[in-house]
């Protein structure tokens, strides 16, 4: 993958916490189960991390 390709699959997955922690947001507030978007983020923590790995890693 490209340094590029890997930046935007980084910037998608941020886009994409934001919307899903304000999801359980709201359902936290409303007394819902957020057990499963919060390893939803979990996933997706670990996801952004091995990008930013793999961005520092490429020789520009």
């Amino acid at each position: 993958m490209s340094r590029k390709e890997i930046q935007e699959q980084i910037d998608q997955l941020k886009m994409d916490y934001i919307r899903i922690q304000g999801d359980l947001d709201k359902l936290e507030a409303v007394g819902g189960r957020v057990s499963p978007l919060e390893k939803t983020l979990e996933r997706m923590e670990s996801e952004l991390s091995k990008l930013r790995d793999q961005l520092a890693n490429i020789e520009e």
